[in-house]
């Protein structure tokens, strides 16, 4: 196994026990894990910012998830930190930023992302729609979250996707 391998598996087990620690402890050890990386590695930068989220310090992640991304980040942690930033950013009350930030990651072709960031794009639509909502583009983020939502129902999936459509175009949405 690869220093990287093990690095890795270590930051997924740590992950698994985030409700076992408070808040600061999960944040240092995330940091100790951080700190065997070299220094500006994204993937640690990434690590540290979803701690700082998931511990409740929004603008801290933030900065964290900008240098993961400037500092090159790529695949699956790259999508999370855009999904993770975006959210951050709506949170901290810049919903327009977060709707400019997941427009632009919806727009990746799809054969440019590998089958894990696809597997993303219902999180990508999901945080969308409420950036939409809380920019008051309510028919949009409605129309949104139908759509993602309309391929996982048993039945009436070209009914819901024909209404999710409809809502864009509609003034009623009839």
């Amino acid at each position: 196994m690869t220093t990287d391998q093990a690095w890795e598996q270590r930051v997924t087990a740590l992950w698994e026990r985030l409700d076992d620690h408070e808040p600061a402890d999960f944040r240092a050890l995330v940091a100790a894990l951080a700190a065997e990386r070299p220094a500006g590695d994204a993937a640690a930068l990434f690590e540290q910012g979803a701690a700082h989220d998931s511990t409740g310090l929004p603008e801290e992640a933030v900065e964290f998830y900008r240098r993961a991304l400037d500092a090159g980040l790529t695949g699956l942690r790259r999508r999370r930190a855009v999904i993770q930033l975006a959210s951050s950013l709506r949170n901290l009350g810049r919903p327009d930023r977060s709707v400019e930030l997941l427009t632009a990651e919806r727009d990746i072709p799809a054969g440019r992302l590998d089958a894990d960031e696809t597997a993303l794009s219902g999180a990508v639509d999901a945080f969308l729609a409420l950036a939409l909502a809380d920019t008051g583009r309510d028919r949009e983020a409605a129309s949104l979250a139908l759509g993602a939502l309309a391929p996982l129902l048993p039945r009436y999936n070209r009914s819901l996707t024909h209404y999710a459509r409809a809502l864009l175009t509609a003034p009623d949405g009839s």
